[in-house]
């Protein structure tokens, strides 16, 4: 009877669980208002227009640019720019001076040997996503101006540990624009420089806009089964974390100041960000165009270049997958994007843990078995306890069923001698679920490990199973865990009710169909897990039924 109670408990757990991813889907967090400081210069949070790029006032004496509308899914093109590092094959298009499509070179699309590198941004079809930027002000350029470059070809040589991308805009009054990317060996993140030159004779005044546009059904890295969240996410010292999605765009247009902070698009492994300075204040927008497009983004205060003078004004970027090791050095609760949601107290340990076993094997699969051994170790007393507990319950079954006979219809009598029996035996009936309970959370948190970790995607283990994130094509792993779970059942004290016993033959299977979908990863986790535990429990259980007290 305890023992389908434990399993009980587990399966109900597992079911709030995906309740509560499935909640988190239909109802992230809002974003409140923050308010913006006194002291900070501010643009207008003035309604924004339905042309896909803002338009705020940078003050009343500067009139606004006019930015066209962009109602095809295809942005119009100019003259391709082929960007190449290390992590990076990227093109950039001389109309807007814009980021139109990214290939990450390290991370294959398939787990094909032939598989091309992952395509994270597009300028075209279903799958559109752009990084567009530009200059808010009458006679500056913006993300439909073209520019022109030296070369169309930039590739980071051996030995070299930058890479500056230098395109050109020179307008009729005397202003000239430099759009710089400056790019880094072994990172995601780089940055995005507007160099003013203001060879007119007066002041110039405007605001630099940064924004990400993309449709919605890329179909990227997504499971019909598993949920990932994937839209806009807003962070700032007052809100580290907020979700915005896709259907909230349409609802409203997000209009926010800010102080520092960043804003991005993420999809299941991967994003895309623009870093604000830390002290800087920035307006916040969403917005959806014309084609079902959504887009995001922050417009800076007011700039003044004066006549004669060069200004610089820097945006960083991260544009990649995303790896712990370098999202907090970029910015600030930018590690959030990994989001182990409620239980990232226990998933940053046990990532980290997984790193450091994967870094002696260099096989996440072992790691994962390491782990779990690790866990195991850290509660073997605590399961030594419970399992001498379910052994004793074991030894005295027998005579549990004599009393049920006994007592037949009096279920009161027989419950209070049941009690009697259990205190002269020292059994705690509840002492089985403590070591299920215990490892609920931690199997959670490592199924977030699992699934939110790009490390993990197609990290292979040995023969079939060649991506732990994915799962078991063979359900070989979910069958194996089913049969552990069977074993486990036959070293529990049998249930006394017919009906409980019929539930618990059931579960086996049940949980083996439920596991059919989940990453191997985890499954391998849960068999590994298993089989220490059947380890354990088997000698305890012998040691009881030949006559050990301790």
């Amino acid at each position: 009877m305890e023992t389908i109670r434990t399993m009980l408990f587990a399966a109900l757990a597992l079911v709030l669980f995906m309740m509560y991813q499935a909640w988190q889907k239909d109802y992230p967090p809002v974003m409140p208002a923050p308010v913006a400081t006194t002291t900070a210069p501010s643009v207008s949070s003035a309604a924004i227009p339905s042309a896909d790029a803002p338009s705020a006032p940078v003050n009343s004496s500067t009139a606004t640019s006019s930015i066209p509308k962009i109602t095809s899914a295809v942005i119009p093109q100019g003259q391709s720019i082929q960007v190449k590092t290390d992590v990076y094959d990227m093109v950039i298009d001389t109309r807007g001076g814009d980021i139109v499509k990214t290939r990450l070179s390290n991370y294959p699309d398939t787990t094909e040997p032939d598989s091309e590198s992952f395509l994270l941004m597009d300028n075209g079809g279903s799958h559109l996503f752009v990084a567009q930027s530009g200059l808010l002000a009458k006679g500056s350029p913006d993300h439909t101006s073209v520019y022109s470059a030296e070369s169309t070809q930039y590739t980071m040589q051996e030995g070299e540990d930058t890479l500056k991308v230098s395109l050109v805009w020179q307008g009729q009054n005397g202003l000239r624009v430099n759009k710089i990317y400056t790019f880094h060996r072994g990172r995601y993140d780089f940055e995005l420089d507007y160099q003013i030159s203001n060879n007119s004779n007066k002041a110039w005044q405007g605001s630099v806009y940064r924004q990400y546009k993309r449709s919605e059904g890329t179909g990227v890295e997504q499971s019909s089964f598993i949920y990932t969240f994937t839209g806009g996410v807003v962070s700032n010292a007052e809100n580290p974390y907020v979700k915005i999605k896709y259907d909230d765009m349409e609802e409203e247009n997000l209009k926010l100041q800010m102080t520092g902070g960043w804003v991005a698009m993420i999809q299941h492994y991967f994003l895309a960000a623009w870093i604000a300075d830390p002290k800087e204040n920035n307006h916040v927008y969403t917005k959806v165009t014309n084609d079902k497009s959504y887009v995001m983004g922050m417009v800076t205060p007011a700039k003044t270049v004066a006549a004669g003078e060069t200004k610089t004004f820097t945006t960083r970027v991260f544009v990649g997958p995303k790896l712990q090791s370098q999202l907090e050095q970029a910015a600030p609760n930018l590690g959030l994007v990994v989001d182990y949601s409620w239980l990232t107290i226990l998933a940053d340990p046990l990532f980290w843990l997984l790193s450091w076993f994967h870094s002696l094997f260099g096989n996440w699969g072992w790691a994962i078995i390491a782990v779990t051994a690790t866990i195991k170790l850290i509660f073997f007393k605590l399961s030594e306890t419970s399992y001498r507990s379910m052994a004793k319950l074991r030894v005295v079954t027998p005579r549990l069923n004599t009393l049920k006979e006994r007592y037949g219809d009096d279920k009161q009598g027989f419950q209070k001698a049941m009690m009697k029996m259990y205190k002269e035996e020292k059994i705690n009936p509840l002492g089985g679920c403590l070591p299920i309970l215990i490892q609920i959370p931690v199997f959670i948190a490592l199924y977030w490990v699992l699934l939110e970790s790009v490390e993990m995607r197609q990290a292979p283990f040995i023969l079939w199973l060649n991506d732990l994130s994915k799962a078991d094509p063979y359900f070989v792993l979910p069958l194996l865990m089913g049969a552990t779970m069977l074993l486990q059942q036959r070293l529990n004290p049998a249930p006394l009710d017919p009906i409980q016993k019929k539930v618990m033959g059931m579960l086996p299977i049940v949980f083996t169909v439920f596991f059919a979908f989940f990453p191997s990863g985890l499954v391998l986790y849960w068999v590994v897990n298993n089989t220490l535990s059947i380890a354990q429990q088997w000698v305890i259980t012998k040691r009881i039924e030949s006559g050990e007290t301790k």
